[in-house]
């Protein structure tokens, strides 16, 4: 499903895609922004009597989150979200410890 869209997305984009390039970008062609996607967050929240905790970082936190909860690997979550650290998605994502470090070993056994 998720593939279908983006190549409805990209079917629609008038930049065409290159692979070097940003997938998603803003309404002159360059990279999205932060305050872009708020922007589009605020309306969309107006649009539809969302409350103010409506936010990019409450779908970003969600989205995590929901992953995690499905069984999702927290090393690919990780990726996703762009952290450096494991750590920082732990926090972000509420993982507790002993998850935490489960994916730690199975990560890095000792020989």
């Amino acid at each position: 499903m998720a593939r279908d869209a983006i190549d409805a997305y990209l079917r629609l984009c008038p930049w065409g895609h290159r692979t070097d390039a940003p997938l998603f970008r803003g309404i002159r062609g360059g990279r999205l922004t932060a305050s872009a996607v708020e922007g589009a967050m605020r309306l969309a929240r107006a649009a539809l009597g969302l409350p103010a905790s409506a936010t990019p970082h409450a779908l970003r936190h969600s989205f995590a989150t929901h992953l995690l909860s499905a069984g999702g690997d927290l090393r690919t979550i990780q990726e996703l979200l762009g952290h450096a650290s494991l750590s920082t998605t732990q926090v972000y994502t509420g993982v507790d410890d002993a998850q935490l470090m489960a994916v730690y070993r199975a990560a890095h056994p000792r020989g």
